[in-house]
């Protein structure tokens, strides 16, 4: 379950999905212990949803859901451009974190070269 304030929309009103957006950024960023970027990456200078640093550094881009669903459509443009901008940002690895609505769980999608080093390494710490 993600972490933070519940989203409450007043009577009659539909809260923007920018809010929702937000909030899991900001969980996310915390979960991981990186940086939340300034205006969701929509800056020239600085791209993606949340940053790591250091020799595990990621960039991740992250898709939410605005209310609870069973299913979320995975698009190839957003690995597509998420590779591109961990290029221009210098960052190692990239990963889609996705989740099915408000507080739910996120899950992180990553490409097969960092899942086999994964594997590696449980392997290897156990």
């Amino acid at each position: 379950m993600a972490r933070g304030v519940a989203i409450r929309e007043k009577e009659g009103e539909k809260t923007p999905t920018r809010i929702f957006s937000n909030k899991q950024e900001q969980d996310v960023a915390k979960a991981i212990g990186g940086k939340q970027t300034s205006n969701s990456g929509a800056t020239p200078w600085q791209k993606g949803d949340c940053l790591t640093e250091g020799s595990e550094s990621f960039l991740l881009e992250c898709k939410t859901k605005t209310t609870s669903s069973d299913s979320i459509s995975i698009k190839k443009d957003w690995f597509l451009k998420n590779k591109q901008e961990a290029v221009f940002m210098g960052k190692k690895h990239t990963a889609i974190v996705f989740n099915f609505g408000p507080n739910e769980e996120n899950h992180y999608i990553i490409d097969e070269y960092l899942f086999k080093e994964l594997l590696k390494y449980l392997k290897e710490s156990h």
